[in-house]
């Protein structure tokens, strides 16, 4: 981009800025969500809590489907470990 489309576009640099720090942590949140290590660890979490009585089967069982996908989703883009 030449000079003069620099300084036309300079009063949006703070959007321009602000818009690039959302798609870097947007990207992040969503490296962490697939993230196969955090997967296993909710789902050991979540064994926990059905052993310890604080959710029902039918919750384990709905959450369990949830972590499940999460997982085959990272391991089909190549993220696992």
């Amino acid at each position: 981009m030449g000079l003069i489309g620099e300084v036309v576009l300079l009063p949006f640099a703070p959007v321009r800025g602000s818009a690039w720090v959302i798609r870097q942590v947007l990207e992040e949140a969503e490296r962490l969500y697939y993230d196969p290590a955090t997967v296993r660890a909710e789902l050991a979490a979540l064994e926990e809590q059905l052993t310890a009585g604080e959710i029902d089967e039918e919750e384990f069982d709905r959450r369990e489907d949830e972590l499940l996908d999460r997982l085959e989703i990272a391991l089909a883009h190549g993220t696992g470990k």
